[in-house]
């Protein structure tokens, strides 16, 4: 890094944190999803305030860390957030499972939150938003400046499927083994404005096609645009809405601290007048499209070479790219855990080896529920 930027104790200030975690609520009996009638979420605002919310499904639990100056403080925010809601829904008798589908419940048995934006999706998407019954990880890094946030969010396409791939937790839907390592994006592919987003040059293109979304009143807003990563809306940050939750926290904090150290690097190499390579969106949707089929068994395709690598060598490179930024953010030790998820596989693998093993899809659930848990003193 520059001596300007290793100098700087305010470096890693720059790149605030914020984590969004969906939980499934289950039936400690049946291990089906189940309404809580957002009894959990009555609860836990007492506690949490509005850190917990409702969403479309009653089965769903979301939850948002405050902003976060560094990983550190993140782990910590998240790790209170999993810990609360894991006892709140225990004491109410429901138990929660961190990963993006059920193995077996049913969308169409589950019951819609009663609200009036629920009810105009609902209108609009019909069984493209009941059937979403998907749980997700959303991860904001803060850059104040419009410019270079979009400007990261273009670069940082190629990454996506990367992150993507390291995040996979969604190998059933209602039943059966799909054959994805994670199958959260075949479903979430039904709404519009979804998947890797295209390169915009400027702010101004870039809101310009907002604009004309809201004239034509495809959105009425900018927060209806659901790609892998975007621009927020209303947050000065860079929004990475690609992964599955993760089983345990500490995938989830590794992620969140890859995540930062990949837009710090980009940040890094704007400053220096040096950009990454902007590759075209069919190019790396056939990546996306690899990492959802195959996880960390699989091969993606290095545009450079015009060849197919194991994507474990890939995500390998993608350490070494952020290395250089890993210590003024603190996350060296996050870094380093990343390479134990590579050897100990996802939790899609973990969840396929528990099914393998026992041949019961409630035996699944028991493992979800009980590594929802894993590591939260």
């Amino acid at each position: 890094m520059s001596p300007d930027f290793a100098s700087s104790k305010s470096f890693k200030m720059q790149f605030t944190l914020g984590i969004e975690e969906e939980y499934q609520v289950i039936d400690p009996e049946s291990r089906e999803l189940i309404s809580h009638e957002q009894k959990i979420v009555e609860v836990a605002e007492k506690h949490l305030e509005e850190q917990v919310k409702a969403e479309m499904h009653q089965a769903v639990v979301e939850v948002g860390t405050k902003i976060c100056s560094d990983i550190v403080e993140a782990r910590q925010e998240i790790s209170q957030l999993r810990k609360t809601i894991c006892e709140i829904s225990s004491d109410l008798g429901f138990r929660i499972g961190a990963a993006s589908t059920h193995p077996f419940s049913e969308w169409e048995k589950q019951l819609i939150t009663p609200n009036p934006r629920y009810d105009e999706i609902i209108q609009e998407m019909q069984d493209t938003a009941r059937s979403n019954l998907i749980f997700g990880l959303h991860v904001h890094v803060g850059i104040q400046d419009k410019a270079m946030a979009l400007h990261i969010a273009n670069s940082m396409r190629y990454f996506l499927p990367h992150l993507y791939a390291l995040s996979s937790n969604s190998p059933f839907w209602e039943g059966r083994n799909t054959g994805f390592k994670s199958f959260r994006s075949k479903v979430f592919d039904k709404f519009p404005r979804t998947g890797i987003p295209d390169v915009f040059q400027s702010v101004a293109e870039y809101q310009s096609y907002i604009e004309l979304l809201i004239k034509t009143k495809c959105i009425d807003n900018a927060k209806k645009i659901w790609w892998d990563i975007r621009v927020h809306p209303f947050f000065p940050t860079v929004e990475i809405r690609i992964c599955d939750i993760p089983l345990t926290v500490d995938e989830t904090v590794c992620l969140t601290a890859m995540i930062q150290a990949l837009v710090a690097k980009l940040y890094l190499l704007r400053t220096q007048n040096l950009n990454f390579i902007l590759y075209h969106r069919a190019l790396i949707n056939e990546n996306k499209w690899r990492a959802g089929r195959y996880g960390l068994d699989g091969k993606l395709i290095d545009f450079g070479q015009e060849a197919e690598v194991d994507i474990k060598i890939l995500i390998e490179e993608m350490l070494e790219f952020v290395d250089e930024v890993v210590d003024d953010l603190g996350s060296r030790n996050e870094m380093n855990k990343i390479k134990d998820m590579l050897k100990n596989g996802t939790g899609a693998d973990r969840q396929l080896a528990v099914y393998n093993e026992t041949n019961d899809l409630k035996k699944v659930v028991d493992y979800i529920i009980e590594q929802t848990t894993e590591g939260l003193s």
